[in-house]
């Protein structure tokens, strides 16, 4: 029982001639989950000049054009090649993604598009990426900084 008398074992007892095993590649590592405007904010300070962060605003041009977080890029939700706009991107950087809000986009009437895009960037085996729980809207009524 236990591990007694096990501290006097002799290496005789292991196997020698069993061939070496053969080195696997380590399973790539997904990140895709949501965070609090928060905790995307403290990411995206820790994150000021890396060129592997990329913020993505998933909603319509105009709204983009309106407001949007800093230092955030344009990928419509709503236009028919999203998915393939997605797909062009490097896979190996780290992304923040957020709509207008987690209930309803307001412009293609579609619920929940950044917890689906979430989905999509997984599929498409993304590194990592995070999703702002409430959207803009959230992030604004936390007090949080748009341009």
């Amino acid at each position: 029982m236990g591990c007694v008398g096990k501290e006097n074992e002799t290496p005789s007892e292991v196997n020698e001639t069993k061939p070496p095993a053969q080195e696997t590649p380590a399973p790539i590592t997904k990140i895709t989950r949501s965070i609090t405007p928060q905790e995307a904010f403290n990411l995206i300070q820790e994150n000021q000049d890396n060129p592997n962060f990329v913020i993505i605003d998933i909603r319509i041009p105009e709204k983009f054009a309106q407001e949007h977080i800093e230092n955030a890029i344009n990928l419509d939700y709503c236009s028919e090649n999203f998915q393939e706009e997605l797909a062009k991107l490097d896979k190996d950087k780290t992304y923040l993604i957020y709509c207008q809000s987690d209930v309803l986009c307001p412009s293609c009437l579609v619920p929940g598009v950044a917890t689906h895009t979430l989905n999509i960037m997984f599929m498409l085996n993304f590194r990592e990426v995070y999703n702002i729980s409430g959207g803009l809207d959230q992030w604004k009524e936390e007090g949080l900084p748009t341009i």
